[in-house]
């Protein structure tokens, strides 16, 4: 195993002699990896929640600023792509500036720019606060993972991660029910407000107990054009999967947007060869298990992401639920994942990640057949059942893959690491549903007209038909006002059973991921460098 020493440069450490091991001992409060687990688990919640929780809030922003369809969809699209844009770079600065410094600043941009959002009186700010909460979460993240990096020692860091990711996932499904319940017992404003003194908390918690550990060999320069190539391609694709339902995935636009992320990617590899202290050493990528692990995140994020965002529909669309009920009904994939991260996690330390993580997607992959069976009138306790079997299998996914992905590079940029890992979730999500959403699509308009005249439904001319699509593709039926009972309930019953067929084809297609997924998880293995800078204090 290679090793590489840290240098402790916050508080009194600073004048401590390096440890023979490449880790100083925690002091108190200072540097304690569980009180430091705690501290990065407060600022990650704020930005994972913020991944879901907003979309239970957008209709009541849309019709308070009176903001049209396409405008509330960049509230969403605004954060993700200033997510995926931003990770890598944000976990390089990490690793040059420190990752204390850098988790503080971003705690700190992504407070502000919350409460600042809850001030906004215009659908504009909204979204240009929506970007900024966004490039302070990429700063966050990264962050995060690089601290508990450098403050566990190998046989505690799984569990470690294990925990970091119980966080991520039961904040990114307790979105929705907690979003439900401030939109309608306080205001649209409050699911942003809640962010402040949350923030604060973790502000005070990070100066008091978080300490800098940094890699005597970390970079001392930027990669500025390696910086802009990245971003650049990273924003073309991410705009493009975002568009694309939009646009249409045969337009020019789509591929036009798509070759120049292809050409951006090349360009950046190219330059990473020539650069002297580059922004993503290739070399990484050598590592087969390091590769493994960020291809195995992208699939894994277009199973889970993807095939949940048509979940919320169907219960709320198709079974009516409110927003509050709908996420209850997913409180056995929260419940799982809280309660399966921890255990995954001590599993991958006793027995190496391919088991866990072939077993988790294959988990996965079953419970999106399962999903895949759900019919208009399927009981909560089948749901369940599914519901609960993803998030079993989810937990080691983002604990393993983590670990696989974090441990595998070297400590020096355990930061950039950090930021591969999120992005490939990133990308994954916006791959999923925009891959997800073109099989829909695609599904409902070969059955839609079909279905209507087999119904013995009043024809629809091109137009009308293309608007009853787009709403049959979130389980909405449409039904003209003044529409007779029997004629709504047929069309109703049309759009259901259509979105049923294209939700079950998006959810198979989503299992075949899982599926390959698999076989990817046994490319895996414990990272050579997992041990390197831990610290072994009051554990």
């Amino acid at each position: 195993m290679t090793s590489q020493t840290t240098v402790d440069t916050t508080g009194p450490a600073d004048k401590a002699p390096a440890d023979p091991s490449g880790s100083t001992p925690a002091k108190g409060l200072r540097g304690h990896p569980w009180f430091t687990l705690f501290t990065v688990a407060v600022g990650v919640m704020m930005v994972a929640l913020d991944g879901t929780i907003v979309a239970i809030a957008n209709p009541a922003i849309q019709r308070d600023l009176k903001a049209s369809f396409a405008d509330v969809q960049w509230i969403t699209n605004g954060y993700f792509l200033a997510l995926a844009v931003a990770l890598i770079t944000a976990g390089k600065l990490g690793d040059r500036f420190g990752h204390r410094q850098t988790f503080l600043i971003g705690v700190v941009g992504f407070a502000a720019a919350s409460g600042a959002i809850g001030l906004s009186d215009s659908i504009a700010f909204v979204v240009v606060f929506r970007v900024l909460q966004g490039l302070f979460g990429a700063l966050l993240m990264p962050a995060a993972l690089g601290l508990l990096r450098a403050t566990f020692p190998a046989e505690k860091l799984n569990m470690a991660i294990g925990i970091w990711g119980m966080v991520i996932g039961a904040s990114t499904a307790g979105g929705p029910i907690l979003g439900g319940v401030l939109v309608e017992h306080v205001s649209w404003q409050s699911v942003f407000f809640i962010n402040v003194p949350v923030g604060i908390l973790a502000v005070v918690l990070g100066v008091v107990i978080l300490t800098d550990h940094r890699a005597e060999n970390a970079p001392r320069s930027f990669d500025i054009l390696g910086i802009g190539l990245l971003s650049g391609a990273m924003f073309c694709l991410v705009w493009a999967l975002i568009k694309a339902p939009t646009w249409g995935w045969g337009d020019g636009l789509t591929w036009g947007f798509l070759g120049i992320a292809v050409l951006g990617f090349g360009l950046f590899a190219f330059w990473e060869t020539r650069v002297r202290e580059p922004l993503i050493p290739l070399g990484l990528f050598r590592s087969v298990p390091l590769s493994a692990g960020v291809v195995l995140m992208v699939l894994m994020a277009i199973a889970f992401m993807g095939g949940l965002f048509f979940v919320t529909f169907y219960l709320q669309n198709v079974h009516g639920m409110s927003p509050i009920d709908a996420g209850l009904h997913l409180l056995p994939l929260t419940g799982m994942m809280i309660v399966g991260s921890p255990l995954a996690g001590a599993m991958i330390t006793k027995t190496g990640p391919r088991i866990p993580l072939a077993g988790g997607m294959a988990c996965t992959a079953i419970a999106m057949y399962g999903v895949s069976t759900l019919e208009t009138d399927t009981g909560s306790g089948v749901m369940s059942i599914w519901f609960a079997l993803l998030g079993l299998g989810l937990a080691p996914v983002m604990v393993g893959a983590t670990e696989v992905i974090v441990g595998n590079a070297p400590m020096e940029l355990s930061g950039v690491a950090g930021g591969l890992q999120q992005a490939a979730m990133q990308i994954g999500g916006s791959l999923g549903t925009a891959v997800l959403g073109a099989v829909m699509a695609s599904k409902v308009d070969s059955d839609l007209a079909g279905n209507w005249a087999d119904a013995q439904l009043p024809p629809l001319d091109p137009a009308q038909l293309d608007q009853a699509a787009e709403a049959v593709q979130v389980g909405a039926a449409p039904v003209a006002p003044g529409t007779p009972p029997e004629i709504a309930e047929k069309i109703t019953n049309v759009a259901h059973d259509t979105f049923i067929s294209g939700m079950s084809m998006a959810s198979l297609v989503a299992a075949g991921v899982g599926v390959v997924a698999v076989f990817v998880a046994f490319l895996t293995k414990r990272g050579d460098n997992a041990d390197a800078g831990a610290g072994v204090g009051h554990i």
